[in-house]
């Protein structure tokens, strides 16, 4: 439920005509680019030639702006324990009236450091600073400028008897305390919002928030490692968790302004540089050095135990009581999980509280940066980045913060990424009827209204070898390559290790909508396996590629397999995440797990195809497939080849909407 309850009409002919701010810093860590060592240890660079000094740059204009529009001084705000956390504060010069005050808490930074260093835009993007809001941007405790002790993901305290009991929903709370009783010339009000890990912290300040709290934007929110980011069903996603602690982990004992060096692997070829480098533990202890603690923490706990259960936000997000707007990307490859379970809890545990989604057609962050009308070979046929910024995120932020019209916005906002259109839910996921995606013999794929599993009929079987792991793109990469999310999969679907299930060309357009669960009858000879099954819209071989904007060089429309959904199961997890279970070799087990949500409409004349594999690579670290206490630890004896099976009936179950 939501309050206050609007009717809703939005064009997309006005989202696609709004004019497209400038887009803002990312607020990723920057991407590694210099040689790695660990900072206490590091060596000077040689020194330069001698050179005429170089002119000064230019400030843009953007910068000469928000410089003559605000007073800037940078502020330590104390906590309750006596950590003080550093901050910068953009007031504009204008007081004629109360302005808002709007917050991002970060671990990338709140630069540029100096009360006279400006940024191109202090808040999402250049539509606030036109509007004339303050901005409030922090140094997380423990991160660069701030003091205290940066904790990953720090666990929410449900039971605070003290001063010394903080987490991140208390130091919101002191801060947000803080500005409204010494910003001269605030209404009152704060609004808070942030991308990724900043959106975690947007996350974990709504719970039982300060009154002067009014309205929060989680946007691709981590709310559970084991889901979000560096897991996927506890699978470990190698490249993003190593080249992303690569940089931004190694220790800051000291409040620093800059991070030390960069870590580089010396080839741009991901997939064999991580098969060169052997397990996750010695891709570490080759290139972190033991040096990256949360490195260490992520290669001793491989199952779901304490520690990451502590971190999940989900279970504490009570007393929320600003208006949200959870907003994520349907093809984000970080943080997918994390959106659609925030906007869940939230409606579930605080009902009666403004609380919307907005999911669309973006990889990360890219609703913030990018013009949302193209996804490698996708295409969108409207800007929906511009639009969102315009249309949906200010108008939110205005009516709760200075009182404009009420947004218009639906309880669930989704663009539908098959018929390309954005569309409006009075519930998220929608009414849908129970389908079956049955896995049949003869690489057939039929829907079925009943469950499929137990049908007879024989195995179909293949090899999986770690040594020649099936690549998750066919681009060379050294990391996860973002795009990987809506690619072509033909690649994937001539390979031998890879089964293809497909049905004939749809008579009529076919609509899934919400989550999946893959329910997989499967054997192997060996005592472990991972599980990966993707869900592929497959194009006419006669469809036209688009003029605007144009496809890449080697892209073709015709006969396109676009990505929809991909996940990834671990066996060992099937019974249980806490307990991994090895498998009983040449022995049927069941294997099941969810595939997060889509929106998507396949069209007449399209196919829909499954596709199961065992590797994915270097996206998922290879398991050995061999059944190990810890698998990040394998050895080079303990990588097997491996004949896998899967019985007839397997199925994906889906919902299937068939509109208002």
């Amino acid at each position: 439920m939501r309050l206050p309850t609007h009717s809703f009409s939005l064009s997309l002919l006005v989202l696609a005509a709004c004019s497209t701010p400038a887009a803002p810093p990312s607020h990723e860590p920057d991407p590694p680019v210099a040689a790695h060592a660990p900072p206490p240890t590091a060596q000077p660079a040689a020194p330069a030639a001698v050179a005429e000094p170089a002119a000064p740059p230019t400030e843009s204009q953007r910068v000469q702006r928000v410089r003559a529009a605000y007073d800037k001084r940078e502020v330590m705000i104390p906590m309750r324990d006596g950590i003080q956390l550093h901050t910068a504060l953009y007031v504009p010069k204008d007081r004629s009236r109360p302005f808002p005050i709007l917050m991002r808490r970060t671990p990338y930074s709140c630069r540029p450091y100096g009360a006279d260093k400006f940024p191109e835009s202090p808040g999402p993007n250049d539509l606030y600073t036109e509007a004339g809001y303050a901005f409030a941007i922090q140094d997380v405790r423990g991160a660069y400028m701030s003091q205290g002790e940066f904790v990953d993901v720090r666990p929410h305290r449900a039971e605070k008897r003290g001063p010394g009991d903080v987490d991140e929903s208390s130091d919101t709370f002191d801060t947000v305390d803080w500005l409204v009783k010494n910003v001269e010339g605030n209404n009152g009000r704060v609004g808070m919002w942030g991308i990724s890990y900043p959106g975690f912290y947007a996350a974990a300040g709504m719970i039982d928030a300060h009154p002067a709290l009014k309205a929060v934007s989680p946007q691709a929110p981590i709310a559970d490692w084991w889901f979000d980011d560096f897991h996927h069903h506890g699978a470990l996603f190698l490249p993003h968790a190593f080249l992303f602690l690569s940089s931004f982990g190694w220790p800051r004992p000291e409040p620093v302004a800059e991070r030390g060096g960069r870590f580089s692997a010396g080839t741009p070829d991901g997939w064999d540089f991580f098969l060169r480098s052997g397990s996750p533990h010695d891709v570490g202890r080759r290139h972190l050095h033991g040096g990256v603690p949360f490195w260490n923490d992520l290669m001793a706990h491989p199952n779901y135990d304490a520690f990451w259960q502590e971190r999940n936000l989900l279970p504490h997000l009570n007393g929320v009581t600003p208006a949200v707007m959870t907003v994520g990307g349907l093809f984000d490859a970080e943080d997918l999980f994390g959106p659609l379970a925030i906007y869940r809890e939230v409606e579930r545990r605080n009902p009666g509280i403004f609380n919307v989604l907005v999911m669309g057609p973006w990889v990360h962050g890219g609703w913030a940066r990018t013009d949302g009308d193209a996804l490698g070979q996708a295409r969108f046929g409207t800007k929906t980045g511009p639009a969102f910024r315009a249309e949906v995120e200010k108008p939110f932020f205005d009516h709760f913060l200075l009182d404009a019209p009420a947004p218009d916005l639906p309880e669930a906002m989704v663009f539908d990424t098959g018929a390309n259109t954005w569309r409006r839910f009075d519930a998220w996921p929608p009414p849908a009827q129970r389908r079956w995606l049955s896995l049949e013999n003869g690489s057939k794929l039929a829907l079925a209204e009943r469950n499929p599993l137990g049908a007879e009929g024989p195995a179909i079987e293949f090899v999986s070898d770690p040594a020649k792991p099936v690549p998750h793109t066919q681009a060379v990469t050294l990391g996860m390559n973002k795009e990987y999310m809506a690619e072509d999969q033909r690649f994937a679907a001539r390979r031998p290790d890879v089964l293809v299930f497909q049905t004939e060309p749809l008579e009529t357009p076919l609509t899934l909508a919400g989550g999946s669960i893959v329910h997989l009858r499967v054997k192997t000879d060996g005592t472990d396996a991972d599980w990966i099954v993707k869900l592929v819209d497959v194009f006419p071989d006669d469809t036209p590629d688009p003029k605007e904007p144009a496809l890449a060089p080697g892209q073709r429309a015709g006969g396109y397999q676009m990505l929809v959904r991909g996940e990834v199961m671990p066996g060992r997890f099937r019974d249980g995440y806490e307990q991994p279970v090895p498998f009983e070799p040449d022995v049927f087990a069941d294997v099941r797990f969810h595939m997060w949500d889509v929106l998507h409409t396949f069209e007449k004349g399209h196919r829909i195809q499954i596709q199961v594999q065992s590797t994915w690579f270097p996206l998922v670290a290879r398991n050995p497939q061999t059944f190990l206490a810890n698998p990040y630890e394998a050895k080079a004896e303990d990588y097997r080849r491996s004949v896998h099976a899967i019985a007839p009936g397997s199925c994906v179950q889906v919902g299937v909407w068939a509109g208002p």
